[in-house]
């Protein structure tokens, strides 16, 4: 296979206008006693070099959470019969954003005329004059839920580049480009308008000459033909483009594709799984897996096309055509499969991918007949050819299969994939390594095995097949080998305590995840503003686009696949003072559809300008200027070493945003953290202490899967990932949400904490002890949990346990220990403790361990920063 071109998690994109005398990107930190200080300007973070493609980390999450999907997966099992539950979450009482999880939207601005220039530019044609298409009133009926693709820092932008471009707090957007339009697809079947200069395409925000039809560029100001498909006697007559009507709309082409597009579900040309199942387990652990794959085969719908593969010394294929015995073929796991015995495989009688509706008995059987690996060798010394079994299952899905029921060969829409269950390290055969790490040749071998992954992973990307591997068991399966082959092929790599619920939830929705193919992400900003880094499942590609738009200073970006699941993460400076009154941006994504159409996905944003930076801060996000800040920040948390360090990092940031934005107190060193970021450095201390940074984790596999899933996660479950939710059940069935403080710790409550891939319920031990209350919280606390989590991939564990439990520490040590600061400072931030009486407040004081772990307020006035009042 060639070499693959070294794609990025994170990278600087190349820009004719950058200073020659500026490295793009930074050395690495430098592993030294002295805390790093903050970043000088520019904030250019460095390439991650360490890993070659970013994994694609989907995160579908709840409705509850801003996100629909277009069918519910179920679950493997179900919690004991709860009461009758009402799901009115009650609005917290504290500074706390409760729904929607995601920000509020932009609220476009209107009055206003379109900015063209610091002079703008006058046109005449005849009588006509430049006018604006859209009317204040079509601004004001732009679809709210159309924001969602584009989520920015700040809402304003301020015109004076050294305030603008303060590194610590940054501007900067999250894109997802693949997420479902919330009312249904706005479709256009045609060639779009786009500028003959920049390549811009036209939109709600540009000037049309009525006359000529000819528009403005918001991006560019170049004025642009139409070939007279706007000309129109008032701006009313304009409404019926939807490129003039609206923020966000797909482009579709279907003339190589399909005769027809049609957006059914059930029109969809399946595209097949093939599932990669390691043999060498053991009976609980297969017991658990045969559970979770009649399950997974029970949730496909009759077109899914499946194939199954086993392997361990040796390949097996199980031919499905066989509907009275469980019949395989077999071939050698100790080198790669030869091109002749790969052609008597896919031209011999056996069927290898079959749809369910005629396969569906045949692979219970298959299930059915698995056993249990039989020698006494150690699990992490068993031989395991996943390298070649992964070959065998590409080979099977690009060659010609016979479909079962015409016996015609079928071509799939959308990405083919194939999900490796493994329950342990790759031993033998190609991209193997040794058993045992004491191995003289085990540094070589280990770097030729990555190496030989990537390379299988971008082959498999080439021929648009995306390779998910979710590994479970407490054998350690080397992620630093397995995971290459997610990342390049555009797939995921999860770990699982066990194959049991969690994995089979995960393995439904990795299948039932839609994703487009080619993708390629356009990115252009006006005013001098230029993207300075971008963080998420792809890299940069360079397209020659001057023949056609001369001045085309876009950059592009090459997407690993299009899924709702993942997003970009999008770092900005101006070059220059911006005169203009707003600014634009234009996101396109080009790629072609599970329906075999080739869509073009078209955002614009207009953002407001202003002088004040009271005016500025009031318009920032805090939740997504955090995300932003939190992908920039694991970036460079690379290992155990790195993180302990980005801790530091935080901390210069809290310090500097107080020294840029804040007020200094009078006859005092201390600095007053700004008012109108309130939520920020609350939110940012979550991220230094919780699992991403601080020490949660002990494993630094575990470590690193996490940091990759964060760093393509969508906003949702990055901001969860950061941040916990805190939600305490109440007599009825309702919810509270709370700060995620450990004042939540009390006896007689229960208590679910949202953390992204982990959902904890504790139990305190007053309810406990009532058997029936606590059954009937239990069952209320898991229902809640199965909901928020509903759509969410990868799936998270479910934890429940009891006060003064050893598994209570996952929950303790994740929610912010807010017990030893003054009774005044913790009804400030916990207003629920007003509610206690006396003797519960001193019950719940003496529940409490005291530890070293600083509260929120100790640790923002050892920085010499007076933490923001709860606004």
């Amino acid at each position: 296979m060639a070499n693959p071109t070294q794609p990025n998690v994170g990278f600087t994109p190349e820009r004719e206008s950058a200073n020659p005398e500026k490295s793009p990107i930074p050395p690495p930190p430098n592993s030294v006693a002295s805390p790093p200080g903050f970043p000088s300007p520019k904030l250019h973070l460095q390439q991650d070099q360490s890993s070659s493609r970013s994994v694609k980390t989907p995160s579908v999450l709840s409705p509850a959470n801003g996100v629909t999907t277009g069918s519910s997966i179920p679950h493997l099992s179900t919690p004991p019969g709860p009461p009758v539950f009402t799901s009115p979450v009650r609005p917290a009482a504290v500074p706390f954003r409760t729904s929607p999880a995601s920000p509020q939207p932009l609220a476009f601005s209107s009055g206003s005329s379109l900015p063209t220039s610091s002079s703008p530019l006058q046109f005449s044609n005849g009588s006509f004059e430049l006018q604006q298409q859209v009317s204040d009133s079509i601004d004001d009926k732009v679809p709210v839920g159309e924001s969602s693709f584009v989520l920015f820092s700040a809402r304003k932008i301020l015109k004076q580049k050294k305030q603008a471009n303060v590194p610590s707090l940054g501007f900067g957007a999250l894109v997802s480009p693949g997420r479902e339009v919330s009312m249904g697809p706005q479709v256009i079947q045609r060639d779009p308008h786009r500028c003959q200069s920049c390549g811009a395409y036209a939109n709600i925000y540009c000037n049309i000459l009525l006359g000529s039809g000819q528009w403005q560029c918001v991006i560019c100001r170049k004025l642009n033909g139409s070939d007279g498909e706007y000309i129109a006697h008032s701006k009313e007559d304009l409404r019926r483009f939807l490129e003039l009507s609206s923020t966000m709309f797909d482009y579709a082409q279907t003339e190589n594709k399909r005769p027809g597009f049609v957006p059914v579900s059930d029109s969809r040309m399946s595209a097949p799984i093939v599932l990669v199942i390691d043999e060498c387990l053991d009976e609980p652990h297969l017991h658990h897996l045969q559970s979770s794959l009649h399950a997974f085969v029970d949730s496909l719908s009759p077109t899914t096309r499946l194939g199954i593969v086993l392997y361990g010394r040796t390949v097996s294929v199980y031919d499905l055509s066989e509907e009275s015995m469980a019949s395989a073929d077999v071939l050698p796991g100790e080198k790669s499969p030869s091109q002749e015995s790969l052609k008597a495989l896919i031209y011999g009688t056996g069927i290898y991918l079959s749809p369910m509706h005629a396969s569906l008995a045949v692979a219970h059987s298959i299930f059915s007949s698995l056993r249990a690996y039989k020698l006494n060798i150690p699990e992490a010394s068993r031989d395991r050819c996943l390298g070649t079994a992964v070959e065998v299952a590409l080979a099977i899905i690009q060659g010609p299969s016979a479909d079962l029921s015409r016996g015609v060969v079928k071509r799939s829409g959308g990405n083919s994939r194939i999900i490796v269950c493994a329950g342990g390290p790759n031993t033998y055969g190609p991209g193997s390594v040794p058993h045992s790490f004491s191995h003289p040749n085990y540094p070589y071998r280990e770097k030729t095995a990555i190496k030989w992954m990537e390379n299988l992973g971008s082959e498999a990307h080439r021929h648009n097949t995306i390779i998910d591997v979710l590994c479970a068991g407490t054998c350690p399966v080397r992620v630093p080998i397995l995971h290459p082959l997610a990342k390049t092929s555009g797939g995921v790599f999860v770990l699982h305590d066990d194959f049991g619920e969690a994995f089979g939830v995960n393995l439904q929705r990795a299948s039932a995840r839609s994703a487009g193919s080619h993708g390629l992400l356009e990115l252009r900003t006006s005013d001098n503003i230029v993207i300075t880094q971008v963080v998420g499942p792809g890299e940069e590609s360079h397209v020659d686009t001057h023949e056609t738009f001369k001045n085309d200073t876009a950059l592009y970006i090459q997407m690993l696949s299009v899924e709702e699941t993942q997003s970009f993460s999008l770092s900005m400076e101006t070059e220059g003072d911006i005169r203009s009154d707003f600014v634009f941006f234009q996101f396109a994504i080009q790629y072609s559809n599970v329906y075999q159409a080739d869509v073009s996905r078209v955002i614009t944003v207009r953002l407001p300008t202003v002088d004040s930076i009271s005016a500025y801060l009031e318009s920032v996000q805090d939740e997504v200027a955090t995300v932003l800040i939190a992908k920039r920040t694991l970036l460079r948390a690379k290992n155990h070493s790195d993180a302990i360090d980005m801790r530091s990092t935080i901390d210069e940031r809290i310090k500097d945003i107080a020294l840029k934005f804040g007020s200094q107190l009078p006859k005092s060193k201390l600095h007053s953290f700004p008012k109108e970021l309130a939520l920020l450095p609350e939110l940012l201390f979550h991220l230094r202490r919780g699992p991403l940074l601080g020490s949660i984790i002990g494993h630094e596999d575990e470590r690193s899967v996490l940091r990759n899933l964060f760093l393509n996660a969508s906003f949702d479950l990055s901001l969860r990932m950061v941040a916990p939710r805190c939600l305490m059940h109440r007599e009825g069935g309702t919810f509270e949400e709370l700060p995620a403080y450990d004042l939540a710790m009390q006896s007689d409550a229960a208590v679910v904490l949202d953390h992204g891939t982990d959902v904890f319920i504790w139990l305190g031990a007053e309810l406990a002890a009532d058997e029936g209350r606590s059954a009937a919280a239990l069952a209320a606390c898991r229902t809640l949990a199965e909901e928020l989590t509903e759509c969410r991939f990868p799936a998270p564990r479910i934890l429940a346990f009891k006060e003064g439990s050893s598994q209570a520490r996952y929950f303790v040590s994740r929610l912010i220990p807010a017990h030893k600061d003054p009774p005044y400072e913790q009804e400030a931030r916990f207003p629920q403790l007003r509610s206690l009486t006396s003797e519960q407040r001193t019950k719940l004081k003496a529940s409490f361990v005291h530890f070293d772990d600083p509260s929120f307020c100790e640790w923002m006035r050892s920085l010499k920063v007076v933490p923001p009042q709860p606004s």
